[in-house]
């Protein structure tokens, strides 16, 4: 654990350094990890892990209430977004999109291990494979897709823009078909080792994003803790465990670690989403680190009293 959030602070640290130092070399150095993101890590990590996923090992019925809660929770922040805080649709996006992401991967797995010991791993696992990356490029990157301003103006544009600038779900879709015997183990493992440099490549994004509006004048570090902001700390850390802990009161025997990872920040794939279709990456970019630094926050007191 103590590793992880050293890796944050560091990659973070790297890319705000990188902006205040080369601010016009930051810029195409963050488009291009955002898009080895998009176009090169994520499609390979999606379809040698899915195409292993083993459904009846660990993946069981709290796994589809977590896509109840989830879906359930974006509704809400619908509502809130364009009734409450009566927010413009690429913002309203933003606030569904990042109560729905959670860094449920290099985040959550770690916590899970930390908190809850040794046995709490493979069903984190689970559903950070089973749940948060198919939630990503499906709904996620739908939504952005309805809602963001890079994503054309009519019902097509918008669709071809999802499908087109959405390479994870088309790995996804084919690891769902293809046999085991396509997806060799020796390929199995490279993709789980690459999934490690997901992090710091993402957190370093974010820190340069931040560096970046700080040095225009539109936000302080830390980020402005704004209305909408706030809405989506609350929906994703209190309202999401809560509607999991209460759906999870239905079945016998639901992992501890599932209640945990519902209760995960805003991911860090919340920026890829607003960067890949036009929503508004400084409320996600807000979003994301507030969340971080309130979870791990609380995760270390927690850590500290048991």
């Amino acid at each position: 654990m103590i590793l992880v959030v050293l890796a944050i602070l560091a990659s973070a640290t790297a890319g705000a350094t990188v902006e205040h130092r080369w601010h016009e070399q930051s810029v195409v150095v963050t488009d291009r990890a955002i898009q080895i993101l998009l176009y090169v890590l994520m499609p390979f990590i999606t379809f040698f892990v899915i195409a292993r996923l083993d459904l009846h090992a660990g993946v069981g019925a709290g796994l589809a209430l977590a896509w109840v809660e989830i879906l359930a929770v974006g509704a809400i922040a619908w509502v809130v977004a364009t009734r409450a805080l009566k927010l413009e649709r690429p913002a309203a996006g933003t606030v569904v999109v990042c109560c729905m992401l959670a860094n449920t991967g290099y985040l959550g797995i770690p916590l899970n291990a930390a908190l809850l010991g040794r046995d709490a791993i493979a069903p984190a696992i689970a559903w950070d494979v089973a749940v948060s990356g198919p939630m990503l490029f499906t709904f996620g990157f739908g939504i952005a897709a309805a809602c963001g301003t890079q994503a054309g103006d009519t019902f097509k544009e918008r669709l071809r823009a999802f499908l087109t600038r959405n390479p994870p779900l088309i790995a996804l879709v084919a690891a769902l078909l293809v046999p085991d015997a396509w997806a060799p183990s020796v390929l199995v493992d490279i993709a789980r080792v690459s999934a490690i440099a997901l992090l710091p490549v993402g957190f370093f994004v974010l820190g340069a994003h931040l560096a970046r509006e700080q040095e225009v004048g539109v936000v302080t570090f830390p980020p402005p803790l704004t209305r909408p902001v706030a809405a989506i700390l609350g929906l994703r850390l209190v309202v999401a465990p809560a509607l999991f802990t209460l759906l999870a009161l239905s079945l016998h025997g639901v992992p501890d670690a599932y209640r945990l990872q519902a209760a995960m920040p805003c991911g860090i794939n919340a920026l890829v989403a607003a960067h890949t279709y036009g929503l508004d990456l400084r409320m996600a970019a807000s979003a994301v680190a507030w969340a971080t630094a309130v979870t791990v926050v609380v995760a270390a007191v927690a850590g500290a009293v048991t």
